[in-house]
């Protein structure tokens, strides 16, 4: 069972506030996305290249409330929009909660052409003050980063910064491949990705 990295996510308080900040990194505009009425959110996307992408979400103020916790831990998310969460793809979702059993619950969503599998847990917050990766199966063909058009940017490293970032790495070594993740021992948590723009200039986005 291997966890490979699919996608960064960046959360704001709004949608317009998670793209207007992903996009002062990146250097160029979002692409439309689309909505998930199970949870309540909305999207925007961007490829990365190498069939990972970069996720702008937010609470979808016209959709209906999900009357269950928010994915992502979007319901108690305050604050400016922020490089928040990492979300890993993997082959077989059964043996990855085996393995993984913290990850939380399996949805099943669909939008579209796409089709997938993602762990959510009850309360919407992922462990780890919400360092430990969503996982996500997809189940169409042509996953989500592979149909994006080449955006020239691509993620250049990824480090996810814990107090308990060693525990998170020992927890996970076994399982991940990810050469651009990178765990880093620190007070406050976050996520730190390092960019090479279409440009040609090198951005951090946090």
């Amino acid at each position: 069972m291997t966890l490979t990295l699919d996608h960064i996510a960046v959360l704001g308080e709004t949608l317009e506030e998670a793209a207007a900040h992903a996009e002062a990194a990146v250097g160029m505009p979002m692409e439309p996305g689309g909505s998930h009425p199970i949870y309540g959110t909305h999207n925007q996307l961007l490829g990365l290249g190498g069939g990972l992408y970069l996720e702008a979400i937010a609470i979808d103020p016209g959709a209906e409330p999900p009357g269950k916790p928010r994915w992502f831990g979007l319901d108690a998310f305050k604050g400016p929009a922020r490089l928040d969460k990492w979300v890993c793809r993997v082959p077989d979702m059964e043996a990855a909660l085996q393995a993984l059993p913290m990850a939380g619950q399996v949805v099943e969503l669909s939008r579209g052409r796409l089709q997938w599998l993602m762990t959510v847990p009850e309360d919407g917050l992922l462990p780890y003050d919400g360092l430990f990766p969503a996982l996500i199966q997809w189940l169409s063909p042509v996953p989500a980063g592979a149909m994006l058009s080449a955006s020239g940017t691509r993620l250049t490293r990824l480090e996810v910064t814990h107090p308990e970032a060693a525990a998170l790495e020992a927890l996970l070594a076994p399982h991940l491949d990810a050469p651009l993740v990178r765990f880093v021992t620190g007070d406050v948590p976050g996520l730190r990705g390092s960019v090479h723009t279409a440009q040609g200039h090198d951005r951090i986005l946090t």
